[in-house]
């Protein structure tokens, strides 16, 4: 469960860049399998050029704890370093090396006494040392024995963190080293620790390969999407830095949250720029981007984004996602190993450099049946989507709402009693429009919803929303337990808004029905303005339908 709650954490993060370019140290751009030429040579690794030296860079041992040093950081924070260096790993024989961030709110992973991989199918310390690797782990700054304020994974303040832990990783014995100063190096975990990985790399050339796991773009459209707080894992995550010295900005956005539904500009533009965000365009190593189809916090989308960005570029990237992420899986889960072999193929190929690695397909997805479909590329090629009309009146209720989930009994996700109450469920008090299937179909994508509608609500500080899901008939669950906020104006005149929903990723067969439903409340987000009602004179909505699959 402590190495499950360890990715559940949210992220916030920034775009300041350091002095090194993201010079690639890997193979052939644009592939996710293996180049004709192999993975990266020592040629490419050249390129790159640490940023200088800081002197103010120190470590010492923890007494009694010998895993355990603490990093004296660029501006003096104590950060705790968690040191595993692989049993085989010798001065003659140096390994490559493996930093593994944990997730919000959590200190750095110290298990040594269970292999394998944990409930996410993220690797643990032994499984990456028996593969070849040295393992570092770390309690973030403002978390577990490190000091200092937590800035959300901030290129500024926690980057600058990881630059100074590939400083001192290039100084310990049995370490591999492409240049002075430039450990051949790796990057896994999940969440906080995704995000990390894509701020890390974008600033320092120094990083040969990431694998960023329940990650995000940017926080203003995973915390606020269209503008809608997410109450439900905000609370969560707040509970988490309970004790933590937090930057001003995180305390007084959730306060707003809560009371108003409205985030002040200047918090958000701090959100802004504690993400990824355009720091993903200056990525130039190997990214394996894996997503959670049912996570509601980071959506699939999130990590839509940053893929987009990777393979504009030309920069080797694949995708992949599983049933599970900042969520609880509801439907079959599938192959266990995927993520974690994933994973370890990526670090293998890329860090360690074994062209007889055989790495994934570049887009890989589980339905709701545990079922395995891949594609040469995201998006993939369209097929005729299906599509539905309706209309109704939506009563401006908080009752009837989305959610919470109920998990059938016998559930083992340990995460079922944990987030089921902010996890959407069939509403009571909702516009359904019906959704029939003639013909078998796979949902990959993000549906597209067209709303024409007209209605009042009294005058309120907070905004005017709409919610809409899809929910499976044959289950009741909603699908990829995804709910989106749509803004709306209620002013009694006539108005239509164009937006999409979630992605999702679904089979259904020949007969199959699924429900669209308008609410106008949900326990994952803020309450909207409450009062009176809103009139859909049209609803239309069209479902993407994925060709061109490789069924597994």
């Amino acid at each position: 469960m402590r190495n499950r709650l360890r990715l559940i954490g949210a992220a916030l993060l920034v775009a300041a860049l350091a002095a090194c370019s993201s010079s690639a140290k890997s193979s052939s751009p644009g592939t996710s399998t293996p180049a004709a030429g192999g993975p990266s040579t020592t040629a490419a690794s050249a390129r790159c050029v640490p940023p200088p030296a800081n002197p103010k860079v120190t470590a010492a041992p923890v007494a009694g704890v010998a895993s355990d040093w603490t990093l004296t950081s660029f501006d003096g924070t104590p950060i705790r370093l968690h040191w595993f260096p692989a049993p085989t790993a010798t001065a003659a024989k140096p390994l490559p090396t493996v930093l593994m961030g944990p997730g919000w709110g959590e200190a750095g992973d110290t298990n040594v006494t269970t292999s394998g991989v944990d409930l996410f199918g993220a690797l643990g310390i032994t499984s990456l040392q028996k593969v070849g690797f040295n393992v570092l782990t770390w309690d973030p700054r403002g978390f577990g024995k490190s000091k200092g304020t937590v800035e959300i994974d901030s290129a500024d303040f926690e980057g600058h963190d990881v630059q100074a832990m590939l400083d001192w990783i290039s100084t310990r014995p049995g370490v591999l080293l492409d240049a002075a100063r430039d450990p051949r190096v790796g990057m896994a975990g999940g969440s906080y620790g995704g995000g990390i990985q894509l701020v890390t790399a974008a600033i320092d050339c120094r990083v040969d390969a990431i694998t960023p796991m329940i990650a995000w773009h940017s926080l203003t459209t995973s915390l606020f999407k269209a503008e809608t707080p997410k109450n439900g894992w905000s609370g969560l995550l707040q509970a988490a830095t309970a004790g933590r010295t937090v930057d001003a900005h995180i305390n007084h956005a959730y306060a707003a949250s809560t009371t108003t539904g409205i985030i002040d500009p200047a918090d958000r533009d701090f959100f802004a720029s504690r993400g990824p965000g355009d720091l993903v365009g200056r990525i130039r190593v190997p990214t394996l981007i894996v997503r959670g189809t049912v996570d509601n916090l980071f959506t699939l989308d999130e990590g839509i984004t940053n893929y987009e960005i990777l393979r504009s570029n030309n920069v080797p990237t694949a995708m992949l996602w599983f049933c599970g992420g900042h969520g609880v899986c509801l439907t079959a889960a599938g192959d266990a190993t995927r993520v974690g072999n994933a994973v370890t193929a990526w670090l293998e190929y890329y860090v360690k450099r074994e062209p007889s690695v055989q790495l994934g397909a570049r887009f890989d997805f589980v339905d709701q049946n545990g079922a395995e479909y891949s594609g040469p590329d995201y998006p993939l090629a369209a097929g005729t989507p299906v599509t539905a009309h309706g209309a109704g009146t939506l009563r401006y209720v908080a009752e009837g709402g989305s959610g919470p989930a109920h998990p059938a009994a016998g559930n083992k996700d340990p995460l079922a009693g944990f987030s089921a109450g902010i996890t959407p469920a069939r509403a009571t008090n909702a516009v359904n429009v019906a959704v029939g299937f003639a013909r078998p179909a796979v949902l990959v994508g993000a549906p597209q919803l067209r709303l024409t509608y007209r209605g009042t609500t009294p005058a309120g500080v907070r905004p005017t929303r709409v919610f809409a899901q899809l929910v499976d008939d044959s289950t009741g669950i909603v699908l990829g337990n995804q709910i989106t906020p749509i803004a709306v104006t209620l002013d009694g005149a006539s108005h239509t808004v164009t937006a999409p929903l979630e992605d999702i990723a679904f089979t259904a067969q020949a007969g199959a029905h699924v429900t669209l439903q308008l609410v106008a409340t949900s326990t994952a987000y803020a309450p909207p303005r409450l009062g009176g009602s809103v009139t859909f004179t049209g609803v239309d909505l069209s479902l993407p339908v994925a060709a061109g699959l490789t069924a597994k």
